[in-house]
């Protein structure tokens, strides 16, 4: 543990998603942002793996983010005041999106870090949706300004083309690449010039981009005192407001959505850096600004012309430290120290040492032992958090990720994070019996870490499930690291299952004797297909009792194993009608064994003499893509054997395309998907229906 940490309150609690395309500088910047805040002696790198951020093994050894980071700093704006800032440090990569949902449900502002190389890219469009979704506050931040190519004037010309949104530039670079050495901020009139030890000072805007910034200036602050009735009256009176004016209005914009500023920096020099968290102090929303909103249980609420909800009912929690305490646990991290650590927002009252929590959901009831804030795998003691704080304790029994604890158990729960199903699967083989023993219950912790995976240990293959294979291949490294099972992977089987196309009538005869009782049990059957779906339908049409009753449910029995056991083709059996017509049975040499092995020798009988068909399983394909790619996703899908079922145009340019794709065209899809869009797509994929395979029949394994 380090030095502790007290709370300030929420009117001084800054809760901070960094959000943005992979590789466009969001862990280095926070680097950065810590450094000159004091935290941290020194800046550490992606490169080198020394990052507060990034310290698991598994983006140490990438180089890239594959969790949340969280680290608190503490700082002190030109205002006067002295905020606590929580960084929520997100993955850019697609395969890790439960991260970014995780941040943006507790985060009070997102900085969209944009790269001033790279501008605006797969990873900032969707971002920026999701940021539409949750209804947060955004400020971007053109980042690695220090970098060769980079341009700041290009990248803003790319977000005003590329994204929807009233953008605000409050800074202009001084130099670009390798001779950035300053901003001029667009409000006060003034340059801020940086030495090589990230000193700054002011002095007058030089006279190379003079006349740029005053345009710029005049167009901002008409922007900003148009949505002020007060301002705007004023400026159209000749009397501008001043900068400290300008900002407060600016801060409600930003809060309401009505203005997105851009700002620029380089988390490498240092130029920026103060200044952008001067701003996310200044101009940021928070806790007190924003209440946090969960969901009521289902049919409460106002409901539709019907009485039913027509979605889940909602309502509104404020930031206040003498309200009743409610937290919400939204990340679940396995400690090899401390075991699971549970990191959680104050969304009302306050927390101490020695409280006890009770889940809103089950009414468990836990003792908070120890809190800590986070500053990466650092642990900053804290005595007590407050409406609006981040914070950490550990071995909570009843905190799963997702859940609310409160002082008393509430009808209230945290709301659904976005759906995001499972685009990508591979099969676990254990590698020893131990590891087998332990696999199912390390995967169940590695899910409370992760609620992105799905698991599936209803087959005869352990499936794993997620985003993508970089999120899958991170999955088994910490199954061993964390839980010490080990695995190998293997490609997950296609479903496959047999049925046939016409009816026969067929004897399944068992008829054996060694001394003593004997085996004995005939049965006549018409077997004959169902319609695809229906599964299995078992009838006696037997008169006079030539099949004993009491042996009718052994027949059934005995055929749903030959179903089961495989057709000629090694495959399930499905859609079968099983018809007893007659049979013979022996008042001593009968019994339930005798009449199930005859079921089953019947059914495989008809199988054989009727001659069955392979069945593939199709899902049901619902691509998003730019229009610009339509064309080639729909090319794509149709080489995969898909059947284009339908196309929309959505209302933010994207087109989705729906589809019938066999399942065996789909196990990499994920993967040619980003290639073929540039990752400016995603699909989700249902289990539809069976079809009859065409071609050649894959050996059953």
């Amino acid at each position: 543990m380090a030095t502790t940490s007290t709370s300030t309150g929420p009117a001084t609690t800054r809760n901070v998603a960094l959000v943005g395309h992979s590789g466009s500088g969001k862990t280095t910047l926070a680097e950065a942002f810590l450094h000159r805040a004091g935290a941290i002696p020194r800046a550490g790198s992606v490169a080198e793996g020394t990052t507060v951020c990034d310290h698991e093994p598994e983006e140490v050894a990438r180089g890239i983010s594959v969790s949340l980071g969280v680290a608190h700093l503490d700082w002190r704006a030109p205002d006067g005041g002295t905020y606590q800032v929580t960084l929520l440090d997100t993955p850019g990569s697609p395969d890790f999106a439960g991260s970014v949902d995780a941040a943006l449900a507790v985060a009070d502002l997102a900085v969209v870090v944009v790269s001033a190389v790279d501008g605006v890219q797969s990873g900032t469009e969707e971002v920026w949706r999701r940021c539409d979704e949750a209804g947060i506050p955004r400020l971007v931040v053109v980042s690695q300004e220090d970098r060769a190519r980079a341009s700041f004037r290009t990248v803003l010309a790319a977000l005003r083309g590329a994204l929807d949104a009233p953008f605000v530039p409050l800074e202009l670079p001084l130099g670009e690449e390798q001779s950035l050495h300053g901003v001029a901020d667009v409000l006060t009139e003034r340059a801020r010039e940086y030495d090589g030890d990230g000193r700054t000072h002011e002095e007058d805007v030089p006279a190379d981009v003079r006349d740029e910034e005053h345009a710029l200036h005049d167009e901002v602050v008409e922007e900003i005192v148009t949505h002020d009735d007060d301002q705007l009256e004023a400026y159209l009176a000749g009397d501008e407001p001043g900068a400290a004016d300008l900002e407060r209005t600016l801060a409600h914009e930003v809060l309401t959505g009505e203005a997105v500023p851009v700002l620029l920096a380089s988390a490498v020099t240092g130029v920026g850096v103060d200044r952008v968290l001067d701003l996310v102090c200044e101009l940021g929303p928070s806790p007190a600004d924003r209440a946090a909103v969960v969901a009521l249980p289902d049919g409460a609420g106002s409901g539709g012309a019907d009485g039913v909800p027509s979605e889940r009912a909602t309502t509104e929690v404020a930031a206040d430290p003498a309200g009743d305490a409610l937290v919400h646990v939204f990340r679940t991290v396995v400690d090899p120290f401390v075991g699971q650590v549970s990191v959680f927002k104050v969304l009302s009252g306050s927390v101490a040492t020695g409280d006890r929590l009770v889940s809103t959901a089950t009414g468990a009831e836990d003792r908070v032992h120890g809190l800590f804030r986070l500053r990466g795998r650092e642990h900053v003691a804290v005595d007590r958090v407050v409406a609006g704080d981040v914070a950490a304790v550990a071995k909570l029994s009843a905190a799963s990720t997702g859940t609310l604890l409160g002082a008393r158990r509430a009808p209230v729960s945290a709301r659904d994070l976005p759906e995001r199903p499972p685009v990508y699967a591979v099969a676990l083989r254990p590698v020893s019996q131990s590891d087998d023993d332990k696999l199912s219950s390390a995967l169940t912790r590695l899910r409370a870490e992760d609620p992105t995976l799905h698991v599936d240990l209803t087959g005869s293959q352990a499936v794993l499930g997620g985003l993508g294979d970089t999120h899958l291949a991170v999955a088994v490294e910490r199954l061993e690291r964390s839980f010490g099972v080990r695995v190998t992977t293997e490609p997950v089987q296609v479903a496959y299952r047999e049925t046939i196309t016409r009816a026969v009538e067929v004897e399944g005869k068992v008829k054996k004797q060694s001394g003593g009782h004997g085996q004995f049990a005939v049965v006549q059957l018409r077997v004959s297909p169902l319609p695809r779906g229906e599964g299995f339908e078992f009838v006696s049409s037997v008169v006079g009792g030539s099949v004993p009753r009491q042996y009718l449910p052994a027949v059934e029995r005995g055929a749903r194993e030959a179903m089961d056991g495989g057709g000629p083709h090694g495959y399930p059996v499905v859609d079968l009608r099983v018809e007893v017509l007659d049979g013979k049975a022996h008042s001593v040499d009968s019994s339930d064994m005798a009449f199930r092995t005859a079921g089953g020798v019947g059914v495989r009988e008809a199988l054989a003499a009727a001659g069955t068909v392979v069945l593939e399983p199709v899902s049901a394909v619902s691509v998003t893509v730019p229009s610009d790619a339509q064309g080639d996703v729909m090319g794509d899908l149709s080489a995969r054997r898909g059947h284009i079922t339908a196309t929309d145009s959505l209302p933010d340019g994207r087109v989705r395309v729906d589809a019938l794709v066999p399942e065996a065209e789909l196990t990499r899809y994920v993967l040619d998907l980003r290639s073929v869009t540039g990752g400016r797509g995603s699909f989700t994929a249902t289990p539809d229906r069976y079809e009859v395979l065409s071609g050649g029949v894959p050996a059953a394994r």
